[in-house]
């Protein structure tokens, strides 16, 4: 019975562990592409304003 219970002790903390990996990564990686998409729409805006500028010039 002791042998049941620490298996299934381990097995729940594996489990929680691969669950908090998996969790951490899909954070990660949503971060990312949320920052990717903001730097882009930065780079995008000042793209085009820059280019405003040199028409209006």
């Amino acid at each position: 019975m002791q042998a049941d219970r620490q298996t299934d002790r381990q097995t729940d903390r594996q489990t929680d562990r691969q669950t908090d990996r998996q969790t951490d990564r899909q954070t990660d990686r949503q971060t990312d592409r949320q920052t990717g998409r903001q730097a882009g729409r930065q780079a995008g805006r000042q793209a085009g304003r820059q280019t405003e500028q040199n028409i209006s010039r």
